[in-house]
């Protein structure tokens, strides 16, 4: 799994800044004024290789409205289910009455706490943080979360926290099989679909929302085929997220679906495709995994709804064309056995191994079929191609000006080394490597050069 890292700290401190950075996105709205994150962000973040969830947390006493009392209860309740936090005070305001209170709160959680003294860019960053060791919360981390200073160094010691997973820790109680995350919004019908996929009462199934509080993994056999499915809780709107409990099973989801090697995400048939499941469905394209995709209840529609519906899907999940659609009804068992054979091609397809000559073969006929557009006069040049890693596939692709390569022109790379490759049910990776240019910096030598065989050549010539 991966480990899970809080942020907290009073209002306008740079929560969501540092959230913004370390996930590399503009998911966290972020102003200068307190009150903006009413609920939590969550985001997936990678530094040399390792990776974490991080959780963007409401500024405590950030509200006069009544709500006061559920932000600090959230974000404590979030302190205790993360394996790290970061507590941010502001190193240009100094410290305050409210930096005091939450520290004392935080030293009786008992849990790994970093000291983050945030804004001190341009400051002594040791004046700036001398302050804040009266908060008992050890030696403060001075950064700059909007300008990126000390980040790394910050987060380098944060994920070398004792009892953070490892990058050489090793599972030995491994489930067997291939892992299936089965994913959704609360009662579409996971747990009946998970139900039937195993073929007996494995896993409760109950007409109301948030039944499921936590990830279960059940191994089972099928066919000699080893699978691990992941029943989830269902992750609804946030409005609609009031349980402390419930509001952390989000997590355990988006854990899941970074541990699964396929995930199934099920669709309400009924109620179509809500912002909810777009939001879903962009975190598995994030985490790269491979997808199917089951539309419930679908015995519950009429020839006029099934078209609407098929019509919905087309409009807004064109960036998923690569995912399977499966028609079926959990509750009658509609379908479902069509579900293994889509989770197995996708599984392959995401781990399956390429050779350089095959990606350089396939990436010559297309580059033919289509050339790159012009930059600055020149064409880009795209050479040779090779396997960069797998789940999702990534191919890295050397050339000349890849920097410079169009947003449609990789969309279209994509495209046709998934189809050329025959690939079900992942996404494809593609990245650019420029090669360096041999002559740059030899121009006034090879011009030398020139000069003097052009000098030869006008003697022979006159003798």
């Amino acid at each position: 799994m991966k480990p899970v890292i809080a942020l907290v700290g009073r209002p306008n401190v740079g929560k969501s800044t540092l959230f913004n950075r370390l996930t590399r996105s503009r998911e966290a709205l972020v102003a200068d004024f307190p009150g903006l994150t009413r609920d939590r962000q969550y985001g997936s973040a990678e530094l040399d290789g390792r990776s974490c969830l991080v959780i963007d947390t409401g500024g405590l006493g950030e509200t006069k409205e009544g709500l006061e009392a559920l932000v600090i209860q959230q974000s404590l309740l979030a302190v205790r289910e993360a394996d790290a936090t970061l507590f941010l005070v502001d190193g240009r305001a100094g410290m305050t009455a409210e930096d005091e209170s939450l520290a004392a709160k935080l030293r009786r959680l008992g849990r790994p706490i970093f000291l983050v003294v945030n804004k001190t860019e341009g400051l002594n960053t040791a004046l700036a943080g001398a302050e804040f060791h009266r908060l008992g919360l050890g030696d403060p981390h001075a950064i700059s979360a909007a300008h990126g200073e000390g980040v790394t160094e910050l987060m380098n010691a944060v994920l070398a926290t004792p009892g953070l997973p490892q990058p050489d820790e090793v599972e030995e109680e491994a489930p067997p099989g291939i892992k299936v995350a089965v994913v959704g919004r609360p009662n579409v019908g996971k747990s009946t679909l998970m139900n039937q996929m195993l073929g007996e009462e494995r896993v409760l199934a109950f007409d109301q929302p948030g039944t499921t509080r936590d990830s279960i993994y059940v191994p089972f056999e099928r066919k000699g085929k080893h699978y691990t499915l992941i029943d989830t809780a269902g992750v609804r709107r946030r409005g609609k997220v009031i349980e402390a409990v419930e509001k952390f099973s989000v997590i355990k989801t988006l854990q899941a679906i970074a541990d699964a090697h396929v995930v199934i995400l099920v669709l309400d048939a009924q109620q179509g495709i809500t912002d909810q499941d777009a939001s879903l469905l962009g975190f598995v394209w994030e985490e790269g995994r491979a997808l199917v995709l089951a539309v419930n209840k679908w015995d519950g529609l009429d020839l006029e709804q099934r078209s609407r519906v098929k019509q919905e899907l087309d409009r807004k999940l064109s960036f998923l064309d690569f995912a399977k659609i499966h028609f079926i009804s959990a509750l009658r068992g509609t379908g479902v056995a069509n579900l293994f054979g889509s989770v197995d091609r996708a599984y392959v397809s995401a781990s399956k191994k390429l050779s350089t000559p095959q990606l350089s073969r396939i990436l010559e006929k297309v580059v033919a079929a289509h050339p790159p557009p012009l930059v600055r006069g020149r064409r880009i040049k795209l050479r040779y191609a090779h396997q960069g890693g797998h789940n999702p596939p990534l191919v890295v692709i050397h050339g000349n000006q890849t920097e410079d390569v169009p947003d449609s022109y990789r969309r279209y790379l994509t495209n046709s080394l998934r189809d050329a490759l025959g690939l079900e049910g992942t996404p494809v990776r593609v990245e650019f490597k420029s090669s360096e240019n041999p002559y740059k910096g030899r121009k006034n030598v090879l011009t030398e050069r020139q000069r003097t065989k052009r000098k030869r050549l006008m003697r022979h010539a006159k003798g």
